[in-house]
């Protein structure tokens, strides 16, 4: 009998007799039994999504973190918004949830993984709760052997219990896409006491393992498994460097630092979680953030309008060297930032109409007017890399896969001919408005009255744009003087944050403002964004309610692709279809990140691919430890 399965046998059924526990230990270890050959899968440190990772087992620290950064100090940052809840996992509450507790930017402050992402590479993943990791190349199973120094923070030990239930928990009652990618584990197999063994139907989402080795790991004894699925305000148990030490809702989150944190002298995690403290402040608008930025109350502050990045630091911080504007180079495709079509509203169901008005847009007027010619504007939704279908003749391959769907991609689209319409900048160029014209009239729009009206009903074309700041809201101005030379009836309505978030969650908008993070390797996040099973789903992020079969079966492609090339052709393919979709009005970006800082608080000197995470700096004023 295998004493590892029958210790692991007693846990889970503490009640069970000795001849019981014994008896579900066979049965175990019947389950446990491999579908397929894996005695010659090694045991790895790390894995990746193509190729093989940078770095080797014996690793000193991550190449953007400083492993000789001091420890100490407090680190304030601010944001935009409320929060109130303390599970970002679920529907209810996982859109309003505390920053930081596990995110890249603000940092994994309480819940961790079982392996822990390197942001100097694409998709690389190394060994964290998990010491090591094993997935064949099918990649039908992956495996983790946990640390057996993996603690959480009230000093129990991490379990393959604690990882079962994580991902059973948010399978079961979490939000998509964790509920998702979760609930294709068919399997659990337990070959040793800190080993699992997940398995999946097949190896056709090449992504998924790497997906599930990043699932939040809680604390099973610490959860309340019956009310998971409800907003609360109780402080979870996590893994991870810090602890809850203040709470209150729509204000301030403050996170302390665990002195007993179990991976503090990981390599992995060297250069990381170097302040005692942090804070999360919380600002209605962004003018507020700001002005309290100016007067010291926040450490550091990423900058995205270009007016204030250009003409907000006349005070006397700045002038005198205390704040330091700094621009990061990123290493990632640009965000695809738009003003998103609710294709579920009968006025913007015809892709045409939706052409039309993206053409509409005055890339040209409002940056030179308002944006101090910083941006560019943006095509696609992966510019600025080998992703990306702009300029490019879609190949033999991206042919194929889109052989199926002969209306998905515009003949310029697929030629890589096709640019966003671009005016005169004098913000009425008879050009473009003719051309947006005719679109409407294949949509069956033409003027009368000075008014765009549907010739068959008679009906103007009039829709609302949702807001939820004063940039927005000024952005959104711009365009609709545009729209109404045309005789298009728009209005503007901004509302706060927290009435943003529901309306959003609850679609109850025509077109509202997005942003589409990109990334070096998307996947199955994309199912979320943009499938048909996400369209109508609760709390997805499939914010323009797409229902393509195309769009669905370019996912798979992606999700499935075994080789870089194929990887490369099916995202371009799927950038195509995006674009010709229409599905949001392209905006603009900068290559870089702006950031502005107190000399109180310094960044290391490598950045990672993003540029913008704060979890590696350090405070000025910490001694060395």
């Amino acid at each position: 009998m295998n004493e590892n399965l029958s210790g692991l046998a007693a846990r889970v059924y503490p009640r069970a007799g000795a001849a019981l526990a014994r008896t579900l230990a066979a049965a175990l270890a019947i389950y446990a039994a491999p579908a397929v050959a894996n005695e010659d899968v090694p045991s790895v440190h790390a894995i990746s999504m193509h190729g093989e990772p940078a770095l080797p087992a014996d690793l000193t620290s991550l190449p953007y973190a400083n492993p000789d950064a001091p420890k100490g100090g407090v680190l304030t940052l601010g944001v935009q918004g409320t929060f109130d809840s303390l599970n970002q996992f679920i529907v209810q509450g996982g859109w309003t949830s505390a920053r930081g507790m596990k995110e890249r930017q603000f940092g994994s402050n309480i819940f961790e993984s079982l392996l822990m992402r390197s942001y100097s590479e694409p998709f690389t993943l190394y060994a964290h709760l998990a010491e090591s990791v094993r997935m064949p190349d099918s990649r039908e199973w992956i495996e983790f052997t946990l640390n057996p120094n993996a603690r959480f923070s009230d000093g129990s030990p991490v379990t393959v219990e604690d990882v079962a239930f994580s991902f059973d928990i948010i399978r079961d009652k979490g939000r998509p896409p964790y509920r998702n990618w979760y609930g294709s584990i068919i399997r659990k197999e337990y070959p040793a006491e800190r080993t699992i063994r997940l398995v999946f139907e097949n190896g056709d989402n090449r992504e998924l393992p790497l997906l599930i080795a990043l699932a939040p790991i809680l604390s099973k004894a610490n959860t309340d498994a019956e009310n998971f699925d409800k907003s609360s305000l109780v402080p979870p148990i996590g893994t991870g460097p810090y602890t809850f030490a203040e709470i209150e809702p729509g204000k301030r989150v403050v996170y302390k630092k665990n002195p007993d944190y179990w991976a503090k002298d990981l390599p992995i995690k060297a250069g990381f979680d170097n302040f005692d403290e942090i804070r999360i402040e919380y600002f209605r608008d962004e003018t507020t953030l700001q002005e309290a930025f100016k007067k010291g109350l926040i450490d550091v502050l990423q900058f995205r309008d270009p007016a204030r990045w250009t003409t907000g630091f006349d005070f006397p911080a700045a002038k005198d060297g205390r704040v330091v504007q700094e621009t990061f180079q990123m290493g990632t495709p640009a965000n695809m930032q738009g003003i998103a079509f609710n294709t579920r509203r009968p006025v913007f169901s015809d892709v045409k109409v939706r052409r039309a008005l993206s053409m509409l847009f005055d890339f040209e007027w409002v940056n030179r007017n308002i944006y101090y010619g910083l941006y560019k504007r943006t095509a696609g939704f992966w510019d600025s890399s080998e992703l990306s279908s702009i300029g490019h003749v879609a190949d033999e391959r991206e042919r194929e896969l889109l052989a199926p769907f002969p209306e998905a991609v515009t003949p310029e689209v697929l030629e890589g001919t096709w640019r966003p319409a671009q005016a005169d900048g004098s913000g009425r160029d008879r050009k473009v408005l003719k051309a947006a014209l005719t679109e409407f009239g294949k949509a069956g729009f033409s003027l009368k009255d000075g008014k765009l009206v549907n010739s068959a009903t008679g009906d103007a074309l009039t829709f609302e744009i949702l807001t939820k700041n004063e940039d927005e809201e000024k952005l959104a101005l711009a365009y609709t003087r545009t729209l109404k030379l045309l005789g298009i009836d728009v209005s503007v309505r901004t509302v706060d944050p927290s009435q943003f978030e529901d309306r959003r969650i609850k679609r109850d908008f025509d077109m509202v403002f997005n942003t589409w993070y990109a990334s070096l390797s998307p996947g199955a996040e994309q199912y979320g964004r943009w499938s048909t099973a996400s369209a109508d789903a609760e709390g997805s992020f499939n914010i323009v309610g797409a229902k393509d079969p195309a769009i669905d079966a370019l996912i798979d492609a992606i999700v499935g692709a075994r080789t870089k090339e194929d990887f490369v052709s099916a995202v371009r393919a799927f950038d195509r279809v995006l674009i010709s979709g229409a599905y949001a009005v392209p905006l603009y970006h900068v290559p870089s990140v702006w950031m502005a800082r107190w000399n109180t608080v310094v960044p290391p000197e490598q950045n990672s691919l993003y540029a913008d995470e704060v979890d590696t700096w350090w405070s000025a004023a910490a001694k060395g430890n």
